[in-house]
């Protein structure tokens, strides 16, 4: 929402400098801006038009939109699997997999908002207290919108509390999984057995005190280091020049 608002008083400030007779070069200069961007200002004949749509390729779901918008309409919280078997008996050729993208995409809405996949997905993994009000607003609306969206905002309130360690955590993660694969939302399902193949060090960083951070941290500072040697020092060199720094 940031961005959104800024961009408002900065397409004034871009007009106003134009219907001055201000040149596209000199308005960047004054402005601080690069000149593709003040040419993006200067095409826009109202500040709305820079709102970004996130922009999709055509999709084997595109024929059946009306069908899942009248029937999600009707019955907001009709399972997407019942959708999926309706457009195939009507000649969806597709996956379940797609027409479930397809719909948290909100290509299935009649309005969509203009938000990106990848900034929805950064306000739903930010803490709420670091939330503006407007985010707080257009993250209830969202995530109310279908039951699906409302499944996942749940799930993901539930994991937040597991990542502060606690001896209780390896409980609350047992029961975390199971709501999750009770849920219909394949991706997820992904997460879990990506958790499964490695229990015991999930268990572990979730509920013992410890952390591989100060590690993390020498290796790095080990690799810089090395890169601003370019190579042309040996170790003994490089040894010297981590105990010294």
């Amino acid at each position: 929402m940031g961005h959104r608002a800024g961009r408002t008083p900065r397409w004034h400030q871009v007009r106003g400098l134009l219907d001055q007779g201000v040149g596209l070069l000199e308005c960047a200069r004054r402005l601080q801006l690069a000149l593709n961007t003040v040419k993006r200002y200067a095409r826009a004949d109202r500040p709305e038009r820079m709102l970004r749509v996130p922009k999709y390729r055509a999709s084997l779901v595109d024929p059946y939109r009306e069908h899942l918008r009248k029937r999600r309409a009707e019955d907001p919280s009709i399972p997407v699997k019942h959708l999926f078997e309706e457009i195939k008996a009507l000649g969806f050729t597709g996956c379940l997999n797609l027409l479930h993208k397809y719909i948290n995409q909100g290509r299935a809405d009649a309005d969509r908002s203009h938000i990106s996949p990848r900034r929805l997905a950064r306000m739903l993994l930010t803490r709420p207290d670091n939330l503006k009000a407007e985010q707080h607003q257009l993250l209830a609306k969202i995530t109310t919108a279908c039951p699906e969206m409302t499944q996942l905002a749940t799930i993901i309130r539930d994991f937040a509390p597991l990542l502060t360690p606690h001896a209780d955590n390896a409980d609350a993660l047992t029961g975390w999984i199971a709501q999750v694969r009770a849920a219909d939302l394949p991706h997820l399902h992904a997460f879990t057995r990506g958790l499964d193949r490695d229990i015991d060090a999930v268990i572990a960083g979730l509920t013992l005190p410890y952390s591989n951070g100060p590690t993390e941290g020498v290796n790095t500072k080990t690799k810089r280091i090395a890169r601003q040697m370019h190579g042309r020092a040996g170790f003994t060199l490089l040894r010297h020049r981590i105990l010294l720094g």
